[in-house]
């Protein structure tokens, strides 16, 4: 019999850990680091977001901008109807602020040279000391300036502006190379196309001019109220009429993108009996969160504080909007009309709330600094000021 052999393999030994106790405590302090910083980058993305649309409120002509960003933004939770899905644009916007928080940490060196310029000419006017530090202002300028330009060349990340020292070495090689200008020019249209200024503003300049038909009339009538007294009764009426429909057809035309939608009334009123409370609900909140702008206004904004009515509008409003594409999605994922007596109360409840809001609209004229041109500055509907600057 021939001798049976039998191979049998040692077993593998078992792959060691990687460091043991320690190893796991690197690998849970990775994951708190990486969900701490995910969470600031979240936070100042956010932030970077809310002041960009404070900034394009307050500037005429960009404040569409803002407009259109608001109402693409109900109109995604209206699609969706998830409140989370209406913001966006938070990681880039996060890139702007990344670029304005690095300038200015950048500019700090050339301001203190500059106060001190400033010092030594009311010191010494015209002498020796006043001269070296305007030559050293010069200076910083001229390497402030420089530091910059590579700092964007080189995309503009926050670490870009808070180490200058490898900037020379890499706008050398990149000389070398060639193809700089192309590249910049380039990556700078992308990364403006990114944010889709032509949509955004098409989208606002639609709405404006639709609501505008919308609450122009009735402004205008409350607005003869000196010369016509009888027209401000009226004017407040259709007005009453009027306010719990411009929101809804607003995020209409957002979803469908036809400006036919803008003027749907028996659409919007179809869509509210699918959902009645949830648009009386959003409508309330959305006329209560105009309400604080209406006081910031009583006095005259000066212009170091121009940003900050665009700043209210967009903490108090932004949310509102949202809760707007929420009731519209509700009545998009409803087939069946809501019952008679739920539809009445809905209707209650929004007719209280035009008629607080109406009230308020017409006694601005005599609160505001700006007189009845406020009439036609509805902030529930439209930016803070949508036709000047919030100074004169």
């Amino acid at each position: 019999m021939g001798a049976v052999v039998m191979l049998i393999e040692p077993p593998t030994p078992a792959a060691p850990t990687s460091g043991g106790p320690a190893g796991v405590v690197r690998r849970a302090f990775g994951r708190v680091a990486g969900v701490v910083a995910g969470a600031v980058a979240g936070a100042f993305g956010l932030a970077s977001l809310v002041g960009g649309l404070a900034v394009l409120t307050s500037i005429p002509g960009l404040q569409l901008l803002a407009l259109g960003y608001l109402l693409e933004s109900s109109a995604r939770v209206a699609r969706t109807g998830r409140l989370r899905d209406g913001v966006f644009g938070v990681r880039l916007a996060g890139r702007v602020g990344g670029m304005a928080l690095g300038t200015a940490v950048a500019m700090i060196p050339m301001w203190v040279v500059g106060s001190y310029a400033r010092s030594a000419a009311i010191v010494d006017p015209g002498g020796a000391v006043e001269r070296g530090w305007r030559i050293a202002l010069v200076v910083a300028w001229a390497l402030t300036s420089f530091h910059l330009l590579i700092a964007f060349l080189r995309g503009g990340r926050l670490r870009h502006f808070l180490w200058p020292f490898g900037g020379p070495s890499w706008l050398r090689r990149r000389l070398r190379e060639g193809g700089l200008y192309a590249a910049s020019r380039d990556g700078f249209w992308g990364f403006v196309g990114r944010f889709r200024p032509g949509h955004y503003f098409r989208v606002g300049l639609v709405g404006f001019v639709g609501t505008m038909a919308w609450i122009g009339p009735p402004s205008a009538m409350i607005a003869a109220t000196t010369r016509f007294p009888l027209l401000a009764p009226l004017g407040m009426l259709a007005l009453a009429c009027v306010a719990p429909i411009v929101p809804f057809v607003q995020t209409a035309y957002a979803v469908e993108g036809r400006t036919s939608a803008l003027f749907g009334l028996r659409a919007a009123r179809e869509r509210f009996r699918h959902a009645p409370w949830a648009f009386a609900f959003a409508l309330f909140v959305l006329l209560a969160a105009s309400i604080p702008l209406y006081l910031l206004k009583i006095e005259m904004i000066p212009r170091e504080a121009a940003w900050l009515p665009g700043l209210v509008f967009v903490v108090f409003l932004a949310p509102a909007r949202l809760l707007v594409g929420w009731a519209y999605a509700r009545s998009l994922r409803r087939e069946r009309r809501s019952h008679w007596s739920f539809r009445l109360l809905g209707r209650l409840a929004i007719v209280a709330a035009a008629l607080v809001y109406v009230l308020v609209v017409f006694l601005s004229q005599y609160t505001s600094w700006g007189g009845g041109r406020s009439l036609f500055e509805q902030h529930a509907f439209l930016t803070p000021a949508p036709f000047l600057q919030f100074d004169r």
